[in-house]
C-alpha cells in the first residue's frame, strides 16, 4: 500500500507529543502506546492505493472516496457562469483523502480561498469555508472542482503546477485533504446526466457520477 510522504511531519508530532507525554507525566508506557496509536491511523489516513480509471471518456468520475451527502442545482458565477448540478461528497477519517481528476483536460488552479470551518456536512459550508478551487477544461465540457476543509482540517493541497495550466487523464490525483472532508463537484447542467444520488458510498477514479451527454457510451479517449 502506497502512503504518501506527507504524513511525516505528523508522525512527527506525534513522536515529540509522545515522548513529552512519558517524560513529563512519567508515562512512558503510555507514550509508547500513544505514538503506536497515533502512527498507525496516520498512515492508515495518508494511504493513497492505486486505483484502475473507468475507460469510457463519457463518464464524469468522483474525485473523492466517500459519500454523496447532495446534488443541487444552482448558478455558478465565478467560474463556469453558468447553471450547474454541484455534486458534494463528504469523506469520513476512514476515506482515502487523495483526490483524483472526474475528467480528462488542462487542469487549472484557480486559487486557495480563507473563509470559515463550518462542519462539512453543512449545506453552508460550501460557500463560506476555506477551499481551493480547480477549473478543468475538457474537451465536450468543464468541470470545477472545490476541495473544502472543516472545522478540523486546516490544509488542502493541489499537486499540480498552481501557475501554469497541466494536463491530466481522467482518475489523476491532483491534490490531498489533509483531515479535509467535502469535496464539490460542479457541472454545466446542459452538459451531463447525473447518475448518483444522495447518500451512495462513491470510490475516486472507480464511480461514475455523471455522463456527458455529446459523448456516445462506451466512447473511450
Amino acid at each position: 500500500m502506497r502512503i504518501r510522504h506527507e504524513v511525516m511531519p505528523f508522525i512527527a508530532i506525534v513522536a515529540v507529543v509522545s515522548i513529552c507525554a512519558g517524560f513529563f507525566l512519567n508515562a512512558w508506557m503510555a507514550g509508547c502506546a500513544s505514538f503506536l496509536f497515533g502512527t498507525a491511523f496516520l498512515l492508515f489516513f495518508f494511504r493513497d492505493p492505486e486505483r484502475t480509471p473507468l475507460p469510457d471518456s463519457a463518464l464524469i468520475l468522483s474525485g473523492a472516496d466517500g459519500r454523496v451527502m447532495s446534488v443541487a442545482r444552482l448558478f455558478e458565477n465565478k467560474c463556469l457562469h453558468a447553471d450547474c448540478v454541484r455534486i458534494s461528497v463528504f469523506l469520513s477519517i476512514f476515506d482515502v483523502h487523495v483526490n483524483r481528476a472526474p475528467v480528462m483536460g488542462i487542469s487549472k488552479f484557480i486559487g486557495h480561498f480563507p473563509g470559515r470551518n463550518f462542519f462539512a456536512f453543512r449545506e453552508k459550508s460550501s460557500e463560506w469555508n476555506q477551499h481551493n478551487k480547480i477549473l478543468i477544461e475538457g474537451l465536450k465540457t468543464r468541470c470545477l472542482v472545490a476541495q473544502i476543509v472543516g472545522p478540523v482540517a486546516r490544509r488542502v493541497v493541489y499537486w499540480l503546477n498552481p501557475v501554469a495550466p497541466s494536463p491530466v487523464k481522467a482518475g489523476d490525483r491532483i491534490g490531498m485533504m489533509k483531515f479535509g472532508s467535502r469535496l464539490d463537484i460542479y457541472l454545466p447542467v446542459t452538459d451531463v446526466d447525473v447518475l448518483v444520488k444522495p447518500g451512495d458510498r462513491v470510490r475516486a477514479a472507480e464511480t461514475a457520477i455523471a455522463r456527458i451527454r455529446s459523448i456516445e457510451p462506451g466512447f473511450q479517449s
